[in-house]
């Protein structure tokens, strides 16, 4: 993972922290304006939930306000957007997913700012995005707080996940100097993802990077998990067929200072085997997938 603050410094990392920011605030008042009050008691979702979404819509609303603020001139412009949920359920599933990438986003950024005061402010914001993602996360029933650290991720996986819905830039803005890896697929699971037993299986993922010259012949992929402070390393397989798909048999248990994978966890594809070689953005060949974890079965 790589760390290192990125060209143009703290003004490029606020402005990295402004585009996410944007793509919360719409998120929400999209979504808020698409499903009534009466749309989230019907799905199960009984009064105040909608009250206290309106308080999560206003608060990425005063963070869009504060950041453009501090950067004055030197601010980018909001982005267009698409996201792909239907109806109540799917529009807060995709809320858990983007508020704990907003937690895992501000989390891998600190280490790169060096203002003290911009980090101050970074931090403040951190910790009202980790209460919404456990407010959310409690709502859909699942564990509020899964794991005792929170997930830094860097900026190109960052980007990576929030591409998947920027559908324009303003074209007056200079670029963001960040780049999404090629996606990645995960073939959907019957069954809860649980650590230390559920396989994932990568659609069409040795085909895809062979042809885009990412891979050799043969060579070994990893499927890299982050969970927290602990990162994964798995070795993959091509299942039978032609499909190119790569597959691991299961999701690691955690074993001596290494905690289970639990809660939303990351999964790339690298060429990294985290003992001769750790993962970072050069040996990353796909990702960034998520994928929500249970604890190991006793």
């Amino acid at each position: 993972m790589d760390f290192q603050p990125p060209p143009g410094g703290d003004i490029t990392i606020l402005n990295y922290a402004l585009t996410l920011e944007y793509l919360e605030r719409k998120f929400y008042q999209e979504g808020l304006q698409k499903f009534s009050r009466q749309d989230f008691v019907s799905a199960g979702f009984a009064d105040p939930f909608y009250d206290n979404l309106k308080v999560i819509r206003s608060d990425e609303e005063t963070h869009v306000s504060f950041l453009a603020g501090a950067l004055a001139g030197q601010a980018v412009n909001e982005a267009t957007y698409s996201f792909p949920y239907t109806d109540v359920k799917s529009f807060l599933g995709l809320s858990s997913v983007l508020e704990g990438v907003g937690v895992s986003a501000y989390l891998g950024a600190a280490q790169a700012i060096v203002d003290k005061g911009y980090l101050t402010a970074a931090g403040s914001i951190l910790t009202v995005e980790s209460r919404h993602s456990s407010y959310i996360r409690a709502a859909l029933k699942q564990v509020p707080f899964p794991k005792a650290f929170d997930t830094p991720l860097d900026f190109n996986q960052v980007f990576s996940l929030a591409a998947q819905f920027i559908t324009g830039f303003d074209p007056k803005d200079p670029p963001l100097p960040f780049k999404a890896f090629p996606a990645i697929a995960l073939q959907p699971s019957q069954y809860p993802y649980t650590a230390g037993s559920s396989p994932i299986t990568f659609s069409g993922a040795y085909k895809k990077a062979l042809a885009a010259k990412l891979i050799t012949e043969n060579q070994k992929v990893y499927a890299v998990l982050f969970s927290g402070l602990d990162t994964y390393y798995v070795e993959t397989y091509m299942t039978r067929g032609n499909a190119g798909d790569l597959k691991i048999d299961k999701i690691p248990a955690g074993t001596g200072s290494q905690l289970p994978p639990t809660g939303q966890v990351y999964v790339v594809l690298s060429t990294a085997d985290g003992v001769n070689t750790k993962v970072n953005d050069a040996n990353t060949i796909s990702g960034v997938g998520i994928v929500e974890v249970l604890p190991p079965r006793h």
